[in-house]
């Protein structure tokens, strides 16, 4: 497996990841996990628990978009070095954005958010050339 393809791996476990954080704040917030009504448990979460809800969604989100990319790479067979560093910088900077939204660094996330864009630009436009 190739690094763009070992990079989309460890994304799409990211937010599995937030999820299980996102649940031991979300026990220790309500003393327990209600599995029959998670997400009406989450919409009542605040703080740290509804950060991490959040950020969760958005890893999905983001998901989408660099698999675009990574599928684009892939079929054209393009990409070399400069695919590679764009997919490291993007899985490095989807686990900062995560950290941030959890530590509630609003400006510092939404920066990172910018720099994981920019990356998977970078992905397409080395498929394109």
């Amino acid at each position: 497996m190739n690094l763009p393809l070992w990079c989309l791996l460890i994304t799409a476990l990211l937010p599995f990841w937030l999820a299980f954080w996102g649940s031991s704040v979300r026990r220790r917030e309500f003393g327990h996990l209600d599995n029959q009504h998670p997400r009406q448990q989450y919409a009542q979460m605040e703080g740290k628990g509804a950060r991490l809800w959040a950020a969760q969604s958005n890893a999905w989100e983001a998901l989408a978009l660099f698999t675009a990319g990574i599928v684009a790479v892939q079929t054209t067979a393009s990409g070399g070095w400069l695919a590679d560093v764009a997919c490291i910088v993007f899985v490095l900077a989807r686990i900062g954005h995560g950290l941030c939204y959890a530590m509630n660094l609003a400006t510092l996330r939404s920066a990172i958010f910018c720099v994981s864009l920019v990356a998977v630009l970078c992905l397409f436009a080395t498929a394109f050339l």
